[in-house]
């Protein structure tokens, strides 16, 4: 058991982006996988990290007069704050500045340069600074924009090293037909082998536009291409290119490097043609996972919907995420994120199926035997049944795991909890409890029920750490919940008899759904903390909208809603509009009543909780409060401002 090593790495996370569920979905997949694997008594190696290097954090760090470094050490702590609220339990987190990295980076080039794959010549062509991408020109949308991201991109031409990716072509396509869980899902496989079929073309592998990167060795001009800087870090965390390198003996070849699908040709073409080069072996499989939405749409920092994964474990409870977006979409398949199926999964999945089990049982115990867990003296006639299913279901979630199928394996482990839901239904121990001939089956019932709910907190453990240790404190059970194999896992009637139960908990509250779906409208889609980008207009665009001085002739507070305010404006000329406005938090109707304000006055009515509102009321927002802009009173009503 203790020979049996696992290594699976998320992609490095790239410093100028802000963490959000896409990231978070990576990870926490990852970790389940990294949990269950040392559940099972494996040596597990799990490395996440940040990608730090590049043109687009070059130019961050100079708009901000900061360097690059500086800018790298401030952002870095999002993604690590983010994995301790999400209780990751990863074994490293590599940063491309580490100088482990650097000297992997290193040795790597200079291997693949003695091996006679990297010569010089001049790259010419097109590139997206945002995605660090060359571009053929039969590649580009039109303006010469970037197929991936859509911004324009930079024709450049300059002295470039140039990795012979081209003659490791029929190698690679070998190794993908021939190792059919190379590339993961099919789909993705397929993709891949279209484009190598089409000819792989040598990769520009040096830039000297910018310094902000590891210097080519020997020739510090040149700084090395991001991609086969960023792709290192997965042998360079366990020590290839420094003196100690038996991590990299013990770990490599990678059990899984688990991507995104859009960084798929990435790790599937660019990195095994590298490490094909370097003589190095290629990982055992990669693993691309598609994109999420959120509530249909495409999620994007223009659109302003990236939810920020921290709020959202705040909103919710860390497992009710983890759970959520492993349960929700098969893993491999683009997935949508909607508030009413989260909530059904929390009150549905968690706290109907699972809490109910474990607190309708306590009670029953509590009840029946004083809150001591009773000893297992008699075999029922529904116990075989309910062996079998424990076996099968920890056989099914064991494979399903190992396929990355969390969704299948959390729906497998559904199946014990509603089994042992139906077990306590089948037996009725409330109607064994009369009878007191019967004390000894119903003791046996409560004990195989306690038993079994010791075997769902091991395969929740994986899934959500915390909600499965709390299962093993109400059950007050002292067995380790990490040190096993797959055989002794599921070995039944572990739990210790006759000691007390721990005290009672609830393990997920129920959310009333219209209150909660009602208190995420204003803040539905939480805005990244972001750097606000500004787009600059033209006077005859700002000329379109019309601002105007308006008087408050009567104010009101909205019914149920503790931010609107229903206010009557005076417009000059006899015009009388009806606006809502987001400010009763900082001013009451009454404060409201008599002033003279600006507002637009040519906005398009809109509806808010079915009231009509026909302009809009300026303010400047401090916190979470907001400042009316205030005019003179002496400013009649109508006039215009510009």
């Amino acid at each position: 058991m203790s020979g049996r090593t696992f290594y699976i790495t998320t992609p490095i996370y790239y410093v100028n982006d802000v963490p959000h569920i896409g990231h978070a979905y990576t990870t926490v997949a990852c970790d389940t996988v990294s949990r269950y694997k040392r559940l099972c008594g494996y040596d597990v190696f799990f490395l996440t990290g940040t990608d730090e290097h590049g043109q687009k954090i070059e130019q961050a760090a100079q708009k901000r007069g900061i360097t690059p470094k500086a800018l790298a050490d401030e952002v870095v702590q999002r993604y690590q704050g983010l994995w301790n609220v999400l209780n990751i339990s990863n074994t490293d987190f590599i940063r491309t500045t580490d100088e482990k990295h650097k000297a992997a980076v290193r040795k790597i080039f200079r291997t693949m340069r003695d091996k006679g794959d990297i010569y010089v010549d001049h790259y010419e062509g097109w590139y997206c600074t945002p995605c660090e991408t060359y571009l053929t020109e039969t590649q580009l949308l039109d303006g010469n924009c970037c197929p991936s991201c859509g911004r324009e991109t930079s024709k450049l031409k300059e002295p470039s090293y140039f990795f012979k990716m081209s003659k490791y072509g029929d190698t690679l396509l070998k190794h993908i037909e021939e190792n059919k869980d190379f590339i993961r899902p099919e789909s993705r496989r397929n993709e891949i082998i279209s484009f190598i079929k089409e000819g792989l073309r040598d990769l520009s592998v040096s830039r000297v536009s910018f310094k902000w990167g590891i210097p080519v060795p020997e020739d510090e001009e040149h700084v090395i291409y991001v991609w086969l800087d960023a792709l290192t870090n997965y042998i360079a965390a366990l020590g290839y290119g420094v003196d100690d390198d038996s991590n990299f003996k013990k770990y490599w070849p990678a059990d899984f490097h688990v991507v995104g699908k859009d960084i798929l040709r990435f790790h599937t073409v660019y990195w095994p043609t590298m490490l094909l080069s370097a003589g190095i072996e290629l990982p055992k499989s990669v693993f691309a996972h598609g994109w999420w939405t959120v509530e249909g749409q495409k999620m994007s920092k223009s659109m302003g919907n990236a939810i920020d994964p921290n709020w959202l474990v705040e909103k919710f409870g860390v497992d009710a995420i983890r759970y959520f977006l492993l349960r929700e979409v098969p893993f491999g398949l683009d997935g949508d994120f909607s508030f009413k199926g989260l909530i059904h999964r929390i009150n549905g999945d968690l706290a109907n199926d699972l809490g109910n089990l474990l607190n309708r049982t306590m009670g029953m115990v509590n009840r029946y035997f004083d809150g001591i867990v009773p000893a297992y003296t008699e075999k029922g006639a529904y116990d075989e049944a309910l062996e079998t299913l424990v076996s099968r279901v920890f056989d099914e979630v064991d494979g399903h795991l190992n396929n990355l199928a969390f969704n299948k394996a959390l729906a497998s482990l559904w199946e014990l909890v509603s089994g042992l839901n139906k077990y306590i239904d089948d037996n009725a121990p409330w109607a064994l409890a009369k009878d007191e001939a019967k004390k000894d089956a119903l003791g046996s019932v409560l004990y195989t029920v306690l038993d079994g709910i010791r075997l769902v907190s091991l395969l929740l453990y994986p899934f959500i750490p915390d909600t499965a240790v709390k299962i093993r404190k109400q059950l007050n059970t002292g067995l380790d919940i990490e040190k096993a194999d797959e055989k002794s896992l599921k070995a039944i009637r572990k739990l210790e008899s006759g000691q007390k139960l721990g005290e009672a908990e609830q393990l997920f509250p129920r959310i009333d759904e219209k209150e909660m779906l009602e208190s995420l409208k204003p803040a539905e889609k939480p805005a990244e903390k972001k750097e606000e980008v500004v787009e600059a207009i033209d006077f005859a665009y700002f000329s379109k909208m019309v601002l105007k001085a308006a008087k408050v002739v009567d104010a009101e507070k909205v019914e149920k809603s503790d931010k609107l305010l229903k206010l009557k404006i005076d417009l000059g000329g006899g015009e009388v509009r009806q606006v809502v406005s987001g400010i009763a938090k900082s001013y009451s109707a009454d404060d409201m009543k008599g002033k003279t304000v600006a507002v637009v006055a040519n906005l398009k009515p809109a509806k808010l909780m079915g009231i009509v509102s026909e302009a809009m009321i300026l303010a400047a927002t401090v916190g979470d409060k907001h400042v009316v802009v205030e005019l003179p009173d002496n400013i009649e009503a109508g006039t215009v401002i510009k």
